[in-house]
């Protein structure tokens, strides 16, 4: 059997191996091959990342229920969450209130939490990180 010398090259798969393996392919589609198997185990990976929860200060209790929700989703599936607390006007003007605000929705949390980041101010209101103890 004859191989094809143009476009062939002799790559050492496992050099730790006894003996040693190779394979003969081109280096180029080699290459690629390996670049998309490393993309494909990063994005496996990757996981519990920062997920981001919106509330309002004047929200309904309906409407906090929702967001407590969908914040039991992503503690559950291992995300550090961000509670971002918007306030409008003269809202930003009474920061005691709105930190009041925001320690009500935290206490309805059912789920166990630890804080990553004390509550600050932003721009556009308050925020906070928590994520499962």
């Amino acid at each position: 059997m004859t191989l094809p010398a143009e476009g062939v090259d002799l790559i050492e798969i496992s050099p730790n191996a006894k003996p040693p393996v190779a394979r003969l392919m081109s280096y180029d589609k080699f290459r690629y091959e390996e670049a998309k198997r490393e993309r494909k185990e990063r994005l496996a990976q990757k996981g519990g990342g920062l997920k981001h929860v919106q509330i309002s200060a004047r929200a309904a209790r309906n409407d906090l229920l929702i967001k407590l929700k969908q914040l039991e989703e992503f503690l559950a599936e291992g995300h550090q969450v961000e509670i971002n607390m918007r306030l409008r006007g003269r809202e930003k003007g009474m920061k005691d209130w709105a930190r009041e605000k925001l320690a009500d929705f935290m206490k309805m949390i059912p789920v166990e939490y630890k804080c990553i980041s004390e509550p600050r101010f932003a721009k556009y209101g308050m925020s906070v990180q928590i994520a499962k103890k």
